[in-house]
């Protein structure tokens, strides 16, 4: 009986400590976003030595990885080993999620050779909070920057090189991330990057300045007037199905707040391309109604990097990665990857770059 007792007591000490442990997380990153993490939900599984491990996020994370088990989400990918994958940190678009619309992104990276980690935002996918609502731009950042750079300073990631890819409003987050470290990444591959909303997305001066007012009294009404941006972005109707059945994408009109910081956060861009110095790939597709590719082909001209290439895709729509048909993506990746292996084969990791920059330029040291 006193075992029996004594059992209970530490079982009620294990559960009255988990759950503080939980509370002290959710305080640390200042609000409760994801912290379950539960074995279906295979997403959440990072590897170490080629064998899972559990992790517990306030964001929901994806891993994606050559040697990842198989599971509802995951393929058996065995092509490379983990001391050998580069890092790659995937930013999602507004009101899409990593789980299912980034699947095959991460995919495809992850047979060329690349763990691939992708973040659901606050209000996004199966993280917490309104669906669809972005409160503030720079929190949403800072979240990322946050996970992405405990991620790299794993034991396992160390010596890694870090590439971002961001996907439309990911690709802000990206520049915006850049702008917060400017040496910490390798470089970013942006796609159809949210520098500017195009006109045609846009509503009228009289009706942004009426809605910037409003906002400040009902940030989450539904009432941002635009168009449907899965029937302008999206080429492949299937494709257009799938997003619509997805029950972790948001499909309803832009929230007033959400539309006042995306339009802040792309002006903020458009302002300051000149400042964007790390390597970089923009693939922008030729017939994009969404984002503009007039101020990629800005982005590309303007940025004080020496490192830039800018591919347009005549005839494309927005989403290039997964919207088009299979060949528009298959061009796509092939381009993308191409360009990563030739700057990631010559120099795999970290420690092998600071030593060539370290050699070529002495004054010169990275984050």
């Amino acid at each position: 009986m006193p075992i029996d007792m004594f059992s209970c007591l530490l079982r009620s000490l294990s559960r009255y400590l988990f759950s503080a442990g939980k509370r002290h997380g959710r305080h640390q990153l200042r609000r409760g976003i994801h912290t379950e993490c539960s074995r279906d939900e295979a997403l959440h599984m990072s590897m170490v030595s080629g064998v899972p491990r559990p992790q517990s996020y306030d964001l929901y994370l994806s891993w994606y990885s050559a040697t990842c088990l198989s599971s509802p989400f995951l393929l058996r990918l065995t092509i490379v080993s983990v001391s050998h994958l580069r890092c790659f940190f995937s930013f999602l678009g507004y009101a899409m999620e990593c789980s299912i619309s980034m699947r095959g992104t991460g995919t495809q990276l992850a047979k060329a050779g690349y763990a691939v980690y992708g973040i659901d935002y606050e209000g996004h996918g199966k993280s917490s909070g309104l669906q669809g609502f972005v409160p503030m731009f720079d929190e949403l950042v800072n979240d990322v920057s946050e996970h992405f750079t405990s991620i790299c300073e794993r034991r396992e990631n160390k010596t890694l090189m870090r590439y971002l890819l961001g996907e439309s409003m990911g690709g802000a987050v990206a520049l915006h991330l850049h702008r917060k470290e400017p040496t910490f990444w390798d470089g970013a591959v942006l796609v159809a990057p949210m520098c500017k909303i195009s006109e045609e997305m846009k509503p009228n001066p009289l009706v942004i300045f009426i809605l910037k007012l409003l906002g400040k009294l009902f940030p989450t009404w539904k009432i941002v007037p635009s168009k449907d941006i899965i029937d302008k972005a999206v080429k492949n109707p299937e494709w257009r199905m799938e997003i619509r059945n997805n029950p972790y994408c948001y499909k309803g009109k832009p929230r007033l707040k959400t539309g006042i910081e995306l339009l802040k956060a792309s002006l903020d861009i458009q302002t300051s391309l000149e400042e964007v110095s790390l390597p970089f790939l923009i693939v922008h597709g030729g017939d994009d109604s969404v984002t503009d590719p007039s101020v990629s082909q800005s982005l590309y001209e303007s940025a004080y990097s020496d490192d830039r290439s800018f591919k347009l895709y005549p005839g494309m729509w927005h989403a290039l990665t997964s919207g088009e048909p299979q060949e528009n993506i298959d061009l796509v990746f092939s381009d993308i990857i191409a360009w990563l292996d030739e700057r990631t084969i010559p120099c795999s990791s970290r420690t092998e770059k600071e030593h060539k920059i370290g050699h070529d330029h002495p004054k010169l040291r990275l984050s």
